[in-house]
């Protein structure tokens, strides 16, 4: 677990920003993965307790994160998220 919570600004579509607090990166099958907590009121208000992006790298080798697209992916770093949490209680 990440023990100093950052901060990461996100835009949605609609050009609007959140913020999220970074609690976790994990790695699965050789990828990374951010775990990001909502500190905005907006979406905690509809029960988003977390989401998962995939970090990778843009054109310039930064750091950037994106929606996972695939279910399978998606299910199985979710997964892995809940092992880890578990393992910790």
């Amino acid at each position: 677990m990440v023990d100093n919570e950052e901060k990461v600004v996100l835009v949605d579509e609609d050009g609007e920003e959140h913020e999220f607090a970074l609690i976790d990166v994990i790695e699965v099958d050789g990828a990374e993965y951010a775990i990001l907590q909502p500190l905005d009121d907006e979406l905690e208000e509809e029960d988003v307790d977390a989401i998962i992006l995939k970090i990778t790298k843009d054109e310039n080798g930064e750091d950037i994160l994106i929606d996972i697209e695939d279910d399978e992916e998606w299910e199985k770093v979710a997964d892995a998220w809940q092992d880890l949490l578990e393992e910790e209680e």
